[in-house]
């Protein structure tokens, strides 16, 4: 993740105190200190996005033989229901006259076995014939109605198989690759398409825990806010979008949560299966803001000075929360009505008294410069 300053406003900015006159007992080295600036700020958080149609459908074909006809042409947009593909037909037009004439022997049949168990009816009630022929006649017919039930759905199955030798857009889309051209063999179950609804798109992204806390805890203090899209080219897209949905749990491989962007896509200029990077300014109320020049580090940990009531340093580890252009933002270690040292730590120790003097006016309008 990348991270870039967008707006600071400072409201307030703290100068220290002049230093002690009282007779000093000892020459102390004079070294330029300064307070926290604290100020109301935003920066950006950039994370690389996977950009999706809102619906990408592979279109397969259900059935094996030729195609017999393509009606459209790569990146033509279709209307939803618009016949794309016609696969031979032949077979399966032989396949369903069998089943409706299956269905008819086998309804003439079943009227042959309602005849036959009406007369054993009227022979079973004068004693003619025995109670175990009549049964027999109700078997018959149940038969015969099983037979029916058959090939009503063998028909049902013949118009189903015929259906699918002609392949629609399930939506209004997109074509995309067409890799079998007209006279292919095709079995069941070859790709002959994709087709993708553009008119909006998905951006997915993957943020931390922590990012995820503060950005939850963030919004529920203010209405959601638009984020911006960089094309890979380096230019914002043109319409922002918004956070709509968050995953429900984490990666446990990655510690990341995948959060899902809805964006307008007018001009298609969105693709299905590009990148970007989405960008979400996160808001920071009261930060508290020092000079890069005033920290050092140690071991891959970030320092200070800070110089105590009797002007003496102290050397204490801070965890930034944002590095902007010659400042960071403070997560913790230091408070806003402290006194740090402004440049020169590598010339002191821990413990090291010096003469505190107040940065001047043109230091200050050097460091606030980036906040503006």
């Amino acid at each position: 993740m990348n991270q870039n300053i967008v707006g600071l406003g400072l409201f307030a900015l703290v100068f220290t105190g002049a230093c002690s006159s009282e007779p000093l007992a000892e020459k102390k080295e004079k070294f330029k200190v300064i307070k926290p600036f604290v100020a109301d700020t935003a920066y950006n958080n950039e994370y690389v996005a996977e950009i999706n149609a809102l619906q990408n459908v592979e279109l397969r074909s259900q059935i094996s033989g030729l195609v017999e006809n393509i009606l459209i042409d790569e990146g033509q947009t279709v209307e939803q229901g618009q016949t794309l593909f016609m696969i031979s037909s032949s077979k399966y037009r032989q396949e369903l006259h069998k089943a409706k004439a299956a269905l008819k022997s086998a309804m003439a049949g079943l009227h042959v076995a309602e005849i036959e168990l009406e007369n054993a009816r009227r022979l079973a009630d004068k004693n003619i014939i025995s109670q175990s022929e009549l049964a027999m006649a109700r078997v018959k017919l149940e038969a015969r109605q099983a037979d029916v039930a058959e090939a009503e759905a063998n028909e049902e199955q013949a118009k189903l198989h015929l259906s699918y030798t002609e392949i629609k857009a399930p939506f209004k889309g997109i074509i995309n690759r067409i890799p079998y051209k007209r006279g292919s063999l095709v079995e069941e179950g070859t790709l002959l398409t994709t087709i993708s609804d553009n008119n909006e798109m998905f951006a997915y992204f993957n943020v931390s825990e922590k990012e995820y806390l503060d950005y939850i805890i963030s919004q529920s203090q203010q209405r959601p806010q638009d984020v911006t899209l960089m094309l890979v080219n380096g230019t914002p897209y043109s319409h922002s979008g918004k956070i709509e949905t968050v995953e429900s749990e984490f990666d446990a491989s990655t510690g990341s949560i995948a959060f899902r962007v809805r964006f307008a896509n007018p001009d298609g200029i969105l693709k299905h299966g590009a990148n970007g990077k989405i960008v979400v300014q996160q808001a920071v109320k009261n930060a508290i803001i020092i000079p890069q020049k005033s920290t050092f580090e140690i071991q891959d940990k970030l320092f200070v000075f800070v110089v105590n009531k009797d002007n003496k340093v102290e050397q204490r580890n801070i965890i930034p929360k944002m590095r902007i252009p010659h400042l960071y933002i403070v997560e913790s270690g230091i408070s806003k009505d402290e006194r740090i040292l402004f440049e020169g730590a590598q010339q002191l120790r821990s413990g090291d008294l010096i003469e505190p003097e107040p940065v001047g006016r043109e230091d200050i309008a050097l460091l606030i410069r980036p906040l503006r």
